[in-house]
């Protein structure tokens, strides 16, 4: 039998395995067929961009690494997204930032106009994809203290009010042009190294430029802001204005989209726990997957159980209506189209398996206080065999099934990537 033949006849046993539990394996996946992961595009090219200057990060942003192949033009990161596309099961979003504009000579933050995005926009509709967005408040001269929205200085802080009062712009119009909501999100660097004197006056700042910013209103089905929270980065050990407290007021009493990302809490911390809290008071969350190792350092998205427990979580609160699951990582170390791949296949298993668990049965033994049967029946469906479904849904889907995809990766390696070979795609 070929490997197809032998893909189908391990799903029909795990078909039948899963319904001995009380799992519908098939409503499981007719329901991922409708899951949209948000690709972010930062991680084809380290967080660089397209502004023509020399891309240096800076306000606690560090891409470690130097594989060859990085993306340098607009066009070579939409060949490496394609291809990321094509070994990823599903429709899914590509999330921008505003520094990834397309800009025919030097335009600044607060001048960027829907113009600038407009071959991102035709790309997207081409490829049928959705864009998400965000605005860049980083790596710039006006950010070089650490601060923009929060700032002391007036001028520099209405500079950056502009940029976000443009991106809301741009984001609203790709919502239109793809007839659906473009989630626009707003996580700004501004904090202390050390220990501030004054807490309150940069949040009040904050605040207030925030509401600026959004004092104009945009058609919900064209665009949705969000605002994302963290705890600290390199450069604001001590003190970030946007806490998760800030964010988590702030969303709630303006009627905003909360965002959390699973590297900017505590080592200790998780987000998992905090979706049916935060979801009890904020009409929509964004999450930004991502994998902390000490610190919040952005690595590749693996199965772990903190990603397993994130999706149990949106699946077990019937929130994948309300929650939108973006990525956020960056490795230079690895090939940048199989990093993408790799987080974005695990983060959709996960999906997958908060969809075949037995959840209504997990339920009724909690209620009748059978904690003994709740925990068996956990244990016991971890080993269930979910490679065996996830395999058959890529291959209904048409895409490479368990490592098979790491061979179009190679050879677009040897085709493609080597021959970008200038000191400029070097970390």
């Amino acid at each position: 039998m070929n490997r197809a033949g032998n893909i189908e006849k391990a799903f029909e046993l795990a078909r039948e395995d899963y319904q001995a539990i009380g799992v519908d394996v098939d409503s499981a996946l007719q329901r991922m067929r409708d899951v949209e992961i948000s690709v972010h595009c930062w991680q084809g090219d380290d967080v660089k961009g397209f502004e023509g200057d020399d891309g240096a990060l800076g306000n606690g942003l560090a891409v470690t690494g130097n594989f060859p192949g990085r993306a340098r033009t607009i066009d070579e990161l939409q060949s490496d997204l394609e291809l990321a596309y094509s070994l990823i099961p599903g429709n899914h979003r590509l999330n921008l930032h505003a520094l990834y504009g397309d800009f025919k000579s030097r335009v600044d933050r607060d001048e960027i106009e829907v113009e600038h995005f407009q071959g991102w926009i035709d790309w997207a509709r081409d490829q049928k994809i959705r864009l998400d967005f965000n605005p860049s408040y980083f790596s710039h001269p006006n950010a070089a203290d650490g601060f923009t929205l929060a700032h002391a200085d007036s001028g520099i802080r209405q500079f950056w009010i502009d940029h976000g009062i443009a991106c809301r712009k741009i984001a609203a119009a790709m919502g239109a042009a793809q007839n659906n909501p473009c989630i626009n999100n707003f996580w700004v660097p501004d904090g202390y190294k050390d220990v501030p004197a004054d807490r309150k006056a940069p949040r009040e700042r904050l605040a207030a430029s925030l509401d600026s910013i959004f004092a104009t209103e945009y058609p919900a089905e064209h665009t949705l802001d969000a605002v994302e929270c963290k705890l600290f980065g390199i450069g604001s050990e001590s003190y970030v204005v946007g806490s998760h407290e800030f964010y988590m007021g702030y969303a709630m009493s303006r009627n905003k989209v909360l965002c959390l990302d699973a590297g900017h809490f505590h080592p200790t911390e998780t987000i998992s726990d905090k979706i049916s809290a935060v979801m009890m008071y904020v009409p929509e969350l964004l999450l930004h997957v991502s994998r902390g190792v000490r610190w919040d350092s952005d690595h590749v998205v693996t199965y772990s159980d903190e990603l397993q427990s994130i999706m149990q979580e949106v699946v077990r609160g019937d929130y994948l209506g309300r929650v939108h699951i973006g990525l956020d990582f960056f490795d230079a170390s690895i090939n940048r189209v199989a990093a993408w791949a790799i987080g974005t296949r695990n983060a959709l298993k996960a999906v997958l398996a908060a969809l075949l668990e037995p959840t209504e049965q997990l339920r009724k033994l909690e209620l009748e206080g059978d904690l003994t049967g709740r925990l068996a029946l956990i244990e016991e469906q971890k080993t269930l065999p979910l490679g065996a479904v996830w395999n058959h849904y890529c291959q209904s889907v048409g895409v490479p099934a368990g490592s098979d995809w790491l061979e179009n990766v190679r050879e677009y390696e040897s085709k493609v990537l080597s021959q970008r070979s200038d000191s400029s795609a070097l970390v």
